[in-house]
């Protein structure tokens, strides 16, 4: 005898088999209060923008050359002190950091900057050797030519 699938029992089979107890009732008349008082509350809302859309739209053309041009000025305005903002605080934040490095605390990133600083420095090194090896092989060619002539 092959074995059944297990089946599971629908919403009515579960009721008829347990009836949900007073606690799960509760659970179901408060959520269904709630969605039901939420869904009022967003019609209402829908209701009042669009009427106060309706009213105001008039005002809105009426004085349209003056708000449009006052709207970009406070706009511009608003912009220009948040990014002058910004700015500042980037500014006090790398100082701090520079007077931190530099009095020795070591911030956060000042192990890859030494490392990148003694990596130039050796590079610098190289390239001043390898000018001064190339000009005194200059230098001997230059004799060499003049000797020879």
């Amino acid at each position: 005898m092959a074995d059944q699938p297990k089946t599971t029992p629908n919403l009515p089979q579960k009721l008829s088999e347990s009836p949900p107890n007073s606690h799960q009732v509760v659970k179901f008349i408060t959520a269904a209060t709630i969605g039901a008082v939420l869904l009022v509350l967003s019609g209402l809302t829908l209701t009042g923008t669009v009427i106060s859309l309706v009213v105001a739209t008039p005002v809105l053309v009426l004085f349209s050359p003056i708000l449009v041009p006052a709207g970009i000025v406070i706009f511009l305005v608003v912009t220009g002190f948040l990014f002058s903002g910004g700015f500042g605080v980037a500014a006090l934040s790398a100082l701090s950091w520079i007077y931190n490095y530099v009095s020795g605390k070591h911030p956060p990133g000042s192990d890859q900057l030494d490392y990148a600083r003694m990596r130039l420095a050796n590079k610098a090194r190289d390239v001043k050797e390898r000018a001064k090896e190339y000009g005194q092989l200059v230098q001997n060619k230059a004799q060499e030519v003049t000797q020879g002539s």
